[in-house]
């Protein structure tokens, strides 16, 4: 058993153990394995081990494995800073976007499904920086309703909305727990404000502090490290 395969046993089961600790199922809960700067070797071992959702930082980096594993029945997920003009490059290889921000990256991500004769629609989340850190991408969360209440107006073909995505705050798990709280208190208004019955998903929590994620109500966590172990700098 490869390491890989070790450490994917024991993040599952670390989710399941929160999960009923928080009176909730593991079933509720997508394992997102972040792959970015990670070879295809150690996605071919990872998918092997049973991992189907990945999630990538860069196009580039993403477009050098997704190909490749075509036959399997891996998801893609894109969950970094995307920028408008790589949009077009997500069609046919992603089937998330954790990290929309902004009415034209919405716009140009419409545009290139429907260009690309896509006949499936993409999930998005929208990307929030609840705890308002500067080094962050995302809307203020202020902005989350008004600026949801303009994208349904768009009527945005190919798109489905299905919920919110943050990051924790480095080093702060008291100031994470409270913008996880945050961010699931205003997916409760979104759903009640615009009464969508799928905007439903809560992306966040990553290696080191995805089991408070999951306590306050995470459906999709984002790890690697605890995954793939630490990173190559050299592939960085």
């Amino acid at each position: 058993m490869s390491n890989i395969s070790k450490n994917l046993a024991a993040v599952k089961h670390h989710i399941q153990e929160v999960a009923v600790r928080s009176g909730r199922t593991a079933d509720e809960i997508t394992l997102v394995a972040v792959s970015k700067t990670r070879s295809l070797d150690e996605v071919r071992l990872a998918i092997e081990a049973g991992q189907l959702d990945f999630g990538e930082n860069t196009v580039q980096d993403a477009l050098s494995k997704i190909p490749e594993l075509k036959t399997t029945s891996s998801k893609w997920h894109f969950i970094g800073h995307l920028q408008s003009k790589k949009a077009r490059q997500i069609p046919g290889n992603f089937h998330w976007v954790h990290s929309i921000d902004s009415l034209k990256l919405a716009q140009k991500l419409s545009n290139a499904m429907i260009s690309a004769g896509e006949r499936t629609y993409i999930n998005c989340l929208l990307q929030v920086n609840v705890a308002d850190e500067a080094s962050k991408s995302g809307l203020n969360s202020i902005e989350v309703v008004p600026f949801m209440d303009e994208l349904l107006r768009l009527e945005l073909a190919c798109i489905n909305w299905r919920g919110l995505m943050t990051i924790g705050v480095q080093g702060d798990d008291a100031r994470t727990r409270a913008a996880f709280s945050k961010l699931r208190i205003k997916l409760d208004e979104c759903q009640r404000e615009f009464g969508l019955e799928n905007f439903d998903q809560l992306s966040m929590g990553m290696s080191n502090d995805y089991p408070i994620a999951i306590e306050e109500g995470s459906t999709m966590v984002r790890v690697g490290t605890a995954i793939f172990g630490e990173r190559n700098i050299e592939r960085v």
